[in-house]
Protein backbone atom coordinates (compact mmCIF):
# COMPACT_ATOMS: atom_id res chain seq x y z
CA UNK A 1 0.00 0.00 0.00
CA UNK A 2 1.10 3.67 -0.81
CA UNK A 3 1.48 6.14 2.00
CA UNK A 4 3.16 9.30 2.69
CA UNK A 5 5.78 10.38 5.04
CA UNK A 6 4.73 14.40 5.55
CA UNK A 7 6.65 16.77 7.41
CA UNK A 8 5.49 20.11 9.49
CA UNK A 9 7.14 22.27 7.21
CA UNK A 10 5.49 20.54 3.71
CA UNK A 11 7.52 18.22 2.29
CA UNK A 12 6.25 15.11 1.35
CA UNK A 13 8.47 11.89 0.50
CA UNK A 14 5.96 8.65 -0.89
CA UNK A 15 6.92 4.92 -0.22
CA UNK A 16 5.41 1.73 0.71
CA UNK A 17 3.76 1.01 3.85
CA UNK A 18 4.58 -2.50 5.47
CA UNK A 19 3.96 -3.50 8.99
CA UNK A 20 0.76 -1.80 10.95
CA UNK A 21 -1.45 -0.16 8.66
CA UNK A 22 -3.14 3.01 10.18
CA UNK A 23 -2.31 6.75 9.61
CA UNK A 24 0.23 8.26 12.50
CA UNK A 25 1.97 11.38 13.76
CA UNK A 26 4.86 11.54 15.72
CA UNK A 27 8.52 13.81 16.13
CA UNK A 28 10.95 12.60 13.15
CA UNK A 29 14.19 11.83 14.02
CA UNK A 30 17.10 10.23 12.12
CA UNK A 31 19.89 7.90 13.83
CA UNK A 32 22.97 6.97 12.30
CA UNK A 33 23.36 3.28 13.21
CA UNK A 34 24.28 1.37 11.09
CA UNK A 35 23.39 -2.12 12.79
CA UNK A 36 20.95 -2.71 15.96
CA UNK A 37 17.45 -1.67 14.38
CA UNK A 38 16.31 -4.08 17.22
CA UNK A 39 17.62 -2.56 19.76
CA UNK A 40 16.36 0.84 18.45
CA UNK A 41 12.86 -0.35 18.16
CA UNK A 42 12.88 -1.13 21.40
CA UNK A 43 14.15 1.19 22.91
CA UNK A 44 11.86 3.07 24.74
CA UNK A 45 13.65 7.10 24.55
CA UNK A 46 12.36 6.55 20.84
CA UNK A 47 8.87 6.30 22.21
CA UNK A 48 6.36 9.35 20.65
CA UNK A 49 9.09 9.69 17.20
CA UNK A 50 9.49 8.19 13.73
CA UNK A 51 12.26 6.86 13.32
CA UNK A 52 14.34 6.90 10.11
CA UNK A 53 17.82 4.84 9.64
CA UNK A 54 20.46 6.51 7.33
CA UNK A 55 21.85 2.92 7.05
CA UNK A 56 19.77 1.76 3.69
CA UNK A 57 19.72 -1.95 4.01
CA UNK A 58 17.67 -2.52 7.46
CA UNK A 59 16.80 -6.36 8.41
CA UNK A 60 19.24 -8.21 6.95
CA UNK A 61 19.87 -10.37 9.84
CA UNK A 62 16.06 -10.31 11.18
CA UNK A 63 14.62 -9.85 14.88
CA UNK A 64 14.75 -12.10 17.44
CA UNK A 65 13.37 -12.04 20.94
CA UNK A 66 16.64 -12.30 23.40
CA UNK A 67 17.88 -8.26 22.06
CA UNK A 68 14.59 -6.20 22.84
CA UNK A 69 15.98 -3.70 25.26
CA UNK A 70 12.00 -3.20 26.26
CA UNK A 71 9.20 -5.85 26.04
CA UNK A 72 7.49 -3.77 22.96
CA UNK A 73 8.54 -1.44 20.67
CA UNK A 74 8.20 1.81 21.30
CA UNK A 75 8.07 4.20 18.67
CA UNK A 76 5.41 5.42 16.28
CA UNK A 77 6.90 4.52 12.72
CA UNK A 78 10.19 3.14 11.52
CA UNK A 79 11.42 4.37 8.08
CA UNK A 80 13.43 2.79 5.73
CA UNK A 81 15.13 3.19 2.44
CA UNK A 82 15.30 -0.68 1.91
CA UNK A 83 14.18 -3.60 4.35
CA UNK A 84 15.25 -7.08 3.99
CA UNK A 85 12.28 -9.61 3.81
CA UNK A 86 14.62 -12.88 3.73
CA UNK A 87 16.69 -12.26 6.41
CA UNK A 88 20.08 -14.66 7.35
CA UNK A 89 21.07 -15.23 11.05
CA UNK A 90 21.40 -18.25 12.93
CA UNK A 91 19.29 -16.45 15.87
CA UNK A 92 16.88 -15.03 13.38
CA UNK A 93 13.04 -15.53 14.57
CA UNK A 94 10.61 -13.55 12.24
CA UNK A 95 11.67 -10.62 9.88
CA UNK A 96 11.19 -6.74 10.04
CA UNK A 97 7.69 -6.54 8.71
CA UNK A 98 5.97 -9.57 10.58
CA UNK A 99 7.91 -7.35 13.51
CA UNK A 100 6.27 -4.26 13.18
CA UNK A 101 2.80 -5.79 12.03
CA UNK A 102 2.93 -8.08 15.41
CA UNK A 103 3.86 -4.45 17.66
CA UNK A 104 1.71 -2.67 15.65
CA UNK A 105 4.11 -0.43 14.21
CA UNK A 106 4.12 1.29 11.09
CA UNK A 107 6.68 0.87 8.67
CA UNK A 108 7.16 3.17 5.54
CA UNK A 109 10.00 1.77 2.78
CA UNK A 110 11.22 3.27 -0.26
CA UNK A 111 11.90 6.84 0.17
CA UNK A 112 15.12 8.31 0.28
CA UNK A 113 16.27 8.86 3.94
CA UNK A 114 19.62 10.55 3.41
CA UNK A 115 17.49 13.17 1.44
CA UNK A 116 15.44 13.03 4.41
CA UNK A 117 18.10 13.23 7.30
CA UNK A 118 19.52 16.55 5.26
CA UNK A 119 16.17 17.79 5.35
CA UNK A 120 16.15 17.04 9.12
CA UNK A 121 19.75 18.20 9.73
CA UNK A 122 19.16 21.43 7.89
CA UNK A 123 16.01 22.13 8.94
CA UNK A 124 15.47 20.62 12.80
CA UNK A 125 13.11 17.97 14.07
CA UNK A 126 9.86 18.56 13.25
CA UNK A 127 6.50 16.86 13.27
CA UNK A 128 5.73 14.66 11.01
CA UNK A 129 2.54 12.32 9.61
CA UNK A 130 2.98 8.75 8.17
CA UNK A 131 -0.75 8.69 6.18
CA UNK A 132 -2.05 6.05 3.44
CA UNK A 133 -3.18 7.07 -0.33
CA UNK A 134 -3.74 10.89 -0.72
CA UNK A 135 -5.10 12.75 2.60
CA UNK A 136 -6.85 15.57 2.34
CA UNK A 137 -4.63 19.00 3.74
CA UNK A 138 -7.65 19.15 6.14
CA UNK A 139 -7.02 15.48 7.72
CA UNK A 140 -3.12 16.06 7.46
CA UNK A 141 -3.45 19.13 9.67
CA UNK A 142 -5.93 17.61 12.20
CA UNK A 143 -3.36 14.38 12.73
CA UNK A 144 -0.46 17.13 12.85
CA UNK A 145 -1.78 19.13 15.43
CA UNK A 146 -2.90 15.83 17.48
CA UNK A 147 0.84 14.92 18.71
CA UNK A 148 0.91 15.05 22.29
CA UNK A 149 4.56 13.46 23.70
CA UNK A 150 4.12 15.33 27.30
CA UNK A 151 3.20 11.70 28.77
CA UNK A 152 5.75 9.70 27.26
CA UNK A 153 7.87 8.96 30.20
CA UNK A 154 4.83 7.63 31.98
CA UNK A 155 3.80 5.40 29.24
CA UNK A 156 7.11 3.57 29.32
CA UNK A 157 7.98 3.60 32.71
CA UNK A 158 7.71 0.65 34.90
CA UNK A 159 3.82 -0.23 35.91
CA UNK A 160 5.47 -1.13 39.46
CA UNK A 161 8.01 -1.30 41.83
CA UNK A 162 9.50 -5.17 41.64
CA UNK A 163 13.59 -6.13 42.18
CA UNK A 164 16.15 -7.51 40.27
CA UNK A 165 19.15 -9.82 41.41
CA UNK A 166 18.43 -10.51 44.61
CA UNK A 167 22.02 -11.88 45.70
CA UNK A 168 23.52 -8.39 44.55
CA UNK A 169 25.85 -7.15 47.36
CA UNK A 170 25.58 -3.28 46.37
CA UNK A 171 21.78 -2.45 46.58
CA UNK A 172 20.32 0.65 44.02
CA UNK A 173 17.25 2.22 44.06
CA UNK A 174 16.67 2.28 40.44
CA UNK A 175 14.33 5.13 39.22
CA UNK A 176 13.33 4.18 35.46
CA UNK A 177 12.48 6.57 32.96
CA UNK A 178 11.92 4.24 30.20
CA UNK A 179 14.68 1.85 30.70
CA UNK A 180 16.63 0.11 28.20
CA UNK A 181 17.53 -3.38 29.73
CA UNK A 182 21.00 -2.90 28.63
CA UNK A 183 21.66 -0.62 31.80
CA UNK A 184 19.80 -3.07 34.27
CA UNK A 185 22.00 -5.87 32.93
CA UNK A 186 25.20 -3.84 32.73
CA UNK A 187 24.79 -3.24 37.11
CA UNK A 188 23.59 -6.40 37.39
CA UNK A 189 27.35 -7.41 35.98
CA UNK A 190 28.61 -5.02 38.43
CA UNK A 191 27.26 -6.90 41.73
CA UNK A 192 24.30 -4.71 42.18
CA UNK A 193 20.86 -5.34 43.63
CA UNK A 194 18.06 -3.14 41.77
CA UNK A 195 14.76 -1.96 43.26
CA UNK A 196 13.80 -0.65 39.85
CA UNK A 197 10.45 1.85 40.80
CA UNK A 198 8.32 4.15 38.65
CA UNK A 199 9.00 7.45 37.12
CA UNK A 200 6.51 8.90 39.56
CA UNK A 201 7.83 7.49 42.53
CA UNK A 202 7.97 9.53 45.80
CA UNK A 203 10.78 10.18 47.57
CA UNK A 204 10.07 8.51 50.84
CA UNK A 205 9.48 5.11 49.27
CA UNK A 206 12.89 5.43 47.91
CA UNK A 207 14.34 6.29 51.03
CA UNK A 208 12.44 3.53 52.77
CA UNK A 209 14.42 0.83 51.20
CA UNK A 210 17.73 2.47 52.28
CA UNK A 211 19.93 2.43 49.15
CA UNK A 212 23.69 2.26 48.39
CA UNK A 213 23.01 4.64 45.62
CA UNK A 214 19.87 6.02 43.66
CA UNK A 215 20.24 5.87 39.70
CA UNK A 216 18.33 7.35 37.07
CA UNK A 217 17.75 6.04 33.75
CA UNK A 218 17.28 6.81 30.26
CA UNK A 219 14.17 7.89 28.78
CA UNK A 220 11.78 9.68 26.51
CA UNK A 221 10.65 13.02 25.77
CA UNK A 222 11.51 16.32 27.45
CA UNK A 223 13.09 16.44 31.76
CA UNK A 224 10.76 19.43 31.55
CA UNK A 225 7.56 16.89 31.55
CA UNK A 226 8.67 15.15 34.30
CA UNK A 227 8.86 17.52 37.43
CA UNK A 228 7.58 15.31 40.12
CA UNK A 229 10.65 13.46 39.36
CA UNK A 230 13.06 16.37 39.56
CA UNK A 231 11.53 17.26 42.98
CA UNK A 232 11.87 13.68 43.92
CA UNK A 233 16.13 13.63 43.49
CA UNK A 234 15.76 16.97 45.14
CA UNK A 235 14.34 15.87 48.23
CA UNK A 236 17.42 12.86 48.10
CA UNK A 237 20.59 14.88 47.54
CA UNK A 238 22.82 14.41 50.57
CA UNK A 239 21.30 11.68 51.39
CA UNK A 240 22.32 8.93 49.03
CA UNK A 241 24.53 9.11 46.52
CA UNK A 242 22.92 9.72 42.85
CA UNK A 243 23.84 8.81 39.13
CA UNK A 244 22.34 8.92 35.96
CA UNK A 245 22.44 8.75 32.71
CA UNK A 246 20.39 10.21 29.36
CA UNK A 247 17.57 11.55 30.26
CA UNK A 248 18.30 10.60 34.61
CA UNK A 249 21.57 13.04 33.33
CA UNK A 250 18.83 15.58 32.26
CA UNK A 251 16.84 15.12 35.46
CA UNK A 252 19.95 15.40 37.73
CA UNK A 253 20.77 18.46 36.60
CA UNK A 254 17.58 20.22 36.58
CA UNK A 255 17.24 19.07 40.16
CA UNK A 256 20.99 20.65 40.68
CA UNK A 257 19.57 24.13 39.08
CA UNK A 258 21.03 23.18 35.83
CA UNK A 259 18.89 24.19 32.58
CA UNK A 260 18.32 22.20 29.59
CA UNK A 261 17.47 22.96 26.04
CA UNK A 262 16.67 21.38 22.85
CA UNK A 263 19.17 20.67 20.26
CA UNK A 264 18.29 21.42 16.88
CA UNK A 265 18.33 17.87 15.72
CA UNK A 266 19.62 15.99 18.66
CA UNK A 267 21.90 12.89 18.57
CA UNK A 268 20.70 9.56 17.90
CA UNK A 269 22.76 6.61 16.90
CA UNK A 270 26.25 5.13 17.87
CA UNK A 271 29.48 7.13 16.47
CA UNK A 272 29.24 10.31 18.47
CA UNK A 273 32.72 11.46 20.19
CA UNK A 274 33.18 12.40 23.60
CA UNK A 275 36.30 14.08 25.55
CA UNK A 276 36.86 13.21 29.18
CA UNK A 277 37.49 16.61 30.19
CA UNK A 278 39.55 14.81 32.81
CA UNK A 279 41.93 12.84 31.28
CA UNK A 280 41.77 14.58 27.64
CA UNK A 281 40.75 11.03 26.12
CA UNK A 282 37.87 10.58 23.66
CA UNK A 283 35.37 7.93 23.03
CA UNK A 284 32.92 7.20 20.70
CA UNK A 285 29.46 6.66 22.38
CA UNK A 286 26.03 5.44 21.92
CA UNK A 287 23.54 7.98 22.33
CA UNK A 288 19.43 9.31 21.84
CA UNK A 289 18.08 11.84 22.89
CA UNK A 290 17.17 15.61 21.93
CA UNK A 291 17.87 17.85 24.92
CA UNK A 292 21.06 18.81 26.50
CA UNK A 293 22.32 19.86 30.14
CA UNK A 294 23.56 23.69 30.36
CA UNK A 295 23.82 26.82 32.53
CA UNK A 296 25.30 25.09 35.47
CA UNK A 297 25.77 27.05 38.83
CA UNK A 298 28.74 26.85 40.70
CA UNK A 299 28.57 23.88 42.48
CA UNK A 300 28.48 21.56 39.34
CA UNK A 301 30.95 20.93 36.75
CA UNK A 302 31.15 19.61 33.28
CA UNK A 303 33.04 16.45 32.84
CA UNK A 304 32.23 15.20 29.34
CA UNK A 305 31.65 17.43 26.09
CA UNK A 306 30.27 16.14 22.90
CA UNK A 307 33.57 16.85 20.37
CA UNK A 308 31.36 17.44 17.56
CA UNK A 309 29.51 20.69 18.96
CA UNK A 310 30.91 21.12 22.48
CA UNK A 311 27.76 20.04 24.07
CA UNK A 312 27.52 18.98 27.63
CA UNK A 313 28.03 14.91 27.92
CA UNK A 314 28.72 14.56 31.87
CA UNK A 315 28.54 16.53 35.11
CA UNK A 316 29.13 16.18 38.35
CA UNK A 317 28.76 18.35 42.10
CA UNK A 318 32.03 19.36 43.48
CA UNK A 319 31.15 18.07 47.36
CA UNK A 320 28.30 15.54 46.40
CA UNK A 321 28.62 12.16 45.33
CA UNK A 322 26.72 13.25 42.43
CA UNK A 323 27.69 12.41 38.60
CA UNK A 324 25.65 11.85 35.59
CA UNK A 325 26.58 11.23 31.31
CA UNK A 326 24.32 11.64 28.43
CA UNK A 327 25.69 9.49 26.44
CA UNK A 328 24.77 5.50 26.94
CA UNK A 329 28.04 3.50 28.41
CA UNK A 330 26.09 0.23 27.92
CA UNK A 331 25.54 0.92 23.75
CA UNK A 332 22.59 -1.41 23.65
CA UNK A 333 23.62 -1.16 20.54
CA UNK A 334 26.77 0.59 19.86
CA UNK A 335 30.43 0.70 20.61
CA UNK A 336 31.37 -0.24 24.51
CA UNK A 337 34.26 1.88 24.50
CA UNK A 338 32.76 4.02 27.95
CA UNK A 339 31.16 0.46 29.86
CA UNK A 340 33.29 0.98 32.59
CA UNK A 341 31.24 4.29 33.49
CA UNK A 342 29.24 1.98 35.83
CA UNK A 343 32.39 0.51 37.54
CA UNK A 344 33.27 4.41 38.05
CA UNK A 345 30.17 5.37 39.27
CA UNK A 346 29.99 2.68 41.67
CA UNK A 347 33.27 3.49 42.92
CA UNK A 348 33.40 7.01 43.31
CA UNK A 349 29.98 7.95 44.48
CA UNK A 350 29.53 4.92 47.51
Amino acid sequence: MQAQLILENGMRFSGTLFGAEKNIVGEVVFTTGMTGYQETLTDPSFAGQIVTMTFPLIGNYGINLEDMEANRANLKAFVVREKCDFPSNFRNEMNLDDFLTQQGVVGLEGIDTRALTRVIRDAGTMKGVIMMGEPRDEDIEILMNSLDNSRVIMNTTTDGIYTVNDIGEKHIAFIDMGAKQGIIRDLVKCGCRLTVFPADTAADKIEAVNPDMVFLSNGPGDPLDAPGTVDTVKKLIGKFPICGICMGHQIIGLALGCKTKKLKFGHHGGNHPVKDLTTGNVFITSQNHNYIVSDYPEDVEETFINVNDGTCEGIRHKTLPIQSVQFHPEASPGPLDTGWLFERFLKEVM
